[in-house]
């Protein structure tokens, strides 16, 4: 690969988007999960969005294709989670709270080197993770 120079610059991340099997199902999850509606929606006529505005300004868009192929699988090459930022460990044990509320099953407080996880999985299997990272000091 060739150098180009001066390495342009980026704000973060926009939006995330997630090829769905059903929007039926995954809007009624995320909707319950963030506790945030859908804020925008797009028919193309061969797929279906529906976008959630999360906090700090980032959008999840949710898309239904016509032509659903195989469902997720994290071991394959692209997409291995998302992992979403959480303040603090109270703020984590809070949200564990709400995933078991919610009937959702998750892996608990991980620790690890890095800060601390809890890991589930959408409707699809796409694996989602709320995440405490370590400052470095």
């Amino acid at each position: 690969m060739g150098e180009t120079g001066a390495v342009p610059t980026i704000t973060g991340f926009d939006h995330v988007a997630l090829t769905v099997a059903d929007l039926s199902v995954s809007v009624p999850f995320y909707t319950a999960l963030w506790g945030l509606p859908p804020v925008a929606s797009m028919n193309d006529g061969s797929f279906r969005r529906q976008v959630i505005a999360l906090p700090g300004g980032t959008n999840l868009g949710l898309t239904e294709h016509d032509r659903a192929g195989a469902g997720f699988d994290p071991t394959a090459a692209g997409l291995d989670h998302i992992g979403f930022a959480v303040a603090d460990r109270d703020e984590l044990a809070t949200w564990v709270r709400h995933l078991d509320g919610l009937g959702i099953e998750h892996s608990g407080p991980v620790e690890a080197d890095y800060g601390v996880a809890v890991s589930f999985t959408d409707p699809d299997g796409v694996a989602l993770e709320l995440f405490v990272g370590r400052r470095a000091t």
